[in-house]
């Protein structure tokens, strides 16, 4: 069928764009998690704009007209094609990043991406003109049916054969293509519209009940228009929460955005398929169930068992959540109105979770405000054939949100506990803690992961500690390298804790991406202080600072720029490995930061090295074993690459140096191609 084909190519190519053009700019923001749930407010709210178009031109237009603005609106976004990010978009580090995101987002795809968006509620009502013997609604699901094989293709199939370059090109080629279809589709659509169509028999069917759905309740005598904005809004929280969640502690990279993103749509496709699908008695003592122990699992480090828990009580609440709507759908002639209020409910969703709940909270907390919201919800469907078990069901909801509540307060106060500064900005949340009583220690934690520390004796502030002590990587680099002064660049500040290994005559750059880590280095730490030499800071990206700047001319560069456990996989690419090397000198040293619990680096790096004719050894450093038990110091593992034989040569180095096996498993990490799967660990 002609409506469905140019149905599914749209839904094709709007889901195929989200994690092409999020990949592009990832490098551009640090490789932040937040960078996802910033494009997923834009995608709803342009979601949202192209449903308020569709209803408005199918309120007000005839379907002449409407045709003939859709075809020269489509002709003016054929016009922007290719969607290729224009450079001038780079931040510098001084812009502010949502809107800077935001901005980017609408003049790259903003007009295609649109009108993509009006399709299937624009066809499915020029479907219901045209034919009137049976509700376009099934097309919904074809729609995110289509959606689910691009978000899982591009990560799987597209992205490990084509660049991101040449998939913008096929994307542009393929929009073209679906312009012409959906004119060509508007005015056979013009040319076969029944003309007894009249307002007397919108007037005779307009209140009729939809009765596609035998089983579907009675609609209430107030419009449901709330009910089904709550709904979607609800589902679109619980979207960006458990995606936050996860990006924050392995990597922000496509694998992660489009799983939960995936599991989200499978919901709207079997729901709204056939009311077979969405088994009320199964799903919602599921989500009853997980949503609880999702709060209870909020601040658990173990994603072996946190990952399937919260990707289960994702689907099990987008189940609810989408099977009610699909309970609730109209009669056909509201279906713009309809879709209208689906997509008003997902921009609320994704504004409250992306822009609004980091703007008024200085933790991570909206994803208990998402949970209890979820289990609030229930209490306003309608449940029970009989008043009793309408009231049985609404103490047993009344329980599940005091459960909610409860974890999520516990949950809270643990993240809170002994905390002595907070805040938090874009690329995350920022906080400090005093811990030990005989030798107090200062941790810096980003995420849910300690970014280095300092002792608090005013004798030992100056004391290698955490991840950079003396028998570390760096400790034992530091101490094979020559006398004189040395050039220094640090690709991640974290609490500054590398700065005692810096001599007199020295120059450290920090390239910090948070102006929060800024802060909470100059206020809570004194290594800036004190360290000898000189120093500056640059404020943004460290790799997009070094593509802008002259040679440095570096003895050692250091990358550590972690946020939370999540790796910035931008920085270990080909193309990063080729701006270090720029600014390194002949035979200068690159460290690698590798302790991680989720992700193997080692053979990522040994691929970097092998490509630019770099020797790299692991040092793998446990304290406990060597220079007694101390919580100040860290197990840890860094990665040393150099062409220079009198670094490997050294004692230091030499005695506590592995080799780093070739995997013929892990490909070169690019730019255009980034495989989290293989270097999972197990």
């Amino acid at each position: 069928m002609f409506y469905a084909l140019v149905i599914f190519i749209s839904a094709f190519l709007i889901f195929l764009v989200q994690p092409l053009i999020a990949k592009q700019i990832l490098p551009w923001f640090g490789g932040s998690a937040a960078l996802w749930g910033t494009c997923l407010l834009f995608f709803q709210a342009a979601l949202l704009a192209g449903y308020a178009y569709a209803d408005a031109i199918n309120r007000w237009l005839s379907i002449r007209r409407q045709v003939l603005l859709h075809s020269m609106l489509l002709l003016a976004a054929a016009l922007t094609m290719p969607i290729i990010a224009a450079d001038h978009w780079r931040p510098t580090g001084q812009e502010e990043p949502i809107s800077q995101v935001l901005g980017l987002l609408a003049a790259t795809i903003g007009l295609p991406y649109f009108l993509l968006a009006t399709t299937t509620p624009l066809v499915g009502s020029w479907y219901w003109r045209r034919y009137q013997t049976s509700a376009p609604y099934r097309l919904f699901a074809l729609s995110n049916f289509a959606s689910l094989l691009a978000l899982l293709g591009f990560p799987l199939l597209i992205e490990p054969w084509i660049g991101n370059r040449e998939i913008a090109l096929l994307w542009s080629g393929l929009f073209i293509v679906f312009a012409l279809l959906c004119a060509l589709l508007g005015w056979s659509t013009v040319q076969h519209a029944r003309r007894s169509f009249t307002e007397q028999s919108t007037a005779r069917t307009e209140n009729k009940p939809h009765t596609a759905d035998d089983n579907a309740p009675t609609p209430p005598p107030q419009s449901p228009g709330l009910l089904w904005i709550a709904l979607s809004a609800i589902g679109s929280a619980m979207l960006l929460g458990v995606s936050s969640h996860l990006t924050q502690n392995i990597s922000s990279a496509p694998l992660l955005w489009v799983v939960p993103l995936a599991l989200y749509l499978i919901t709207f496709i079997v729901c709204f398929d056939h009311p077979r699908w969405y088994l009320r008695p199964l799903f919602m003592p599921m989500a009853a169930v997980l949503v609880p122990v999702m709060a209870w699992l909020s601040d658990s480090l173990d994603l072996a068992m946190v990952t399937p828990v919260y990707a289960l009580g994702l689907f099990a609440v987008c189940m609810v959540c989408h099977g009610e709507l699909a309970r609730l759908k109209p009669h056909p002639l509201k279906l713009t109105a309809f879709y209208l209020s689906i997509s008003v409910g997902g921009a609320l969703g994704s504004l409250l979770m992306a822009v609004i709940a980091p703007f008024i909270f200085n933790g991570y907390y909206e994803l208990f405000v998402a949970l209890i919201a979820a289990a609030v919800i229930t209490l306003g469907l309608n449940v029970g054939k009989t008043r009793k078990m309408q009231w049985l069901f609404r103490a047993a909801a009344v329980t599940v949100i005091g459960a909610v509540c409860w974890t999520s307060w516990k949950s809270i106060t643990d993240y809170r506990m002994n905390v002595r500064f907070m805040e938090r900005d874009f690329y995350g949340v920022v906080r400090t803690r005093d811990v030990g009583t005989d030798v107090p220690f200062r941790t810096m934690i980003h995420g849910g992961i300690s970014h280095g520390g300092q002792l608090l004796d005013e004798d030992l502030q100056m004391t290698a500690s955490s991840y950079f002590g003396p028998t570390s990587g760096y400790g034992r680099l530091f101490a094979s390298m020559p006398p004189g002064p040395k050039r220094v660049g640090v690709l991640g500040l974290g609490a500054g804790a590398l700065a005692v290994y810096a001599q007199r005559g020295d120059h450290w750059v920090f390239y910090e991406i948070s102006p929060s880590v800024v802060r909470v280095a100059h206020t809570e730490f004194s290594f800036l202080k004190k360290m000898a030499g000189t120093h500056e800071i640059v404020l943004g990206d460290g790799r997009l600072a070094l593509a802008r700047e002259q040679p440095r001319q570096f003895d050692v560069l250091a990358l550590d720029a972690f946020s939370g456990d999540s790796i910035p996989a931008h920085l270990v690419t080909r193309e990063a490995m080729e701006i270090y090397m720029k600014h390194l000198k002949p035979d200068g040293v690159i460290v690698l930061q590798a302790t991680n619990r989720f992700v193997d680096l080692l053979p990522v790096a040994r691929n970097l090295a092998d490509a630019h004719g770099l020797s790299a050894v692991l040092i793998s450093d446990y304290p406990q074993f060597h220079s007694g038990p101390g919580y100040w110091l860290a197990l840890t593992d860094q990665v040393i690459l150099t062409r220079n034989p009198k670094i490997l040569q050294a004692e230091q180095i030499k005695s506590a140096a592995q080799e780093i096996p070739r995997s013929s498993k892990v490909p070169m990490f690019t730019d255009d191609y980034i495989n989290l799967i293989k270097i999972l660990k197990h």
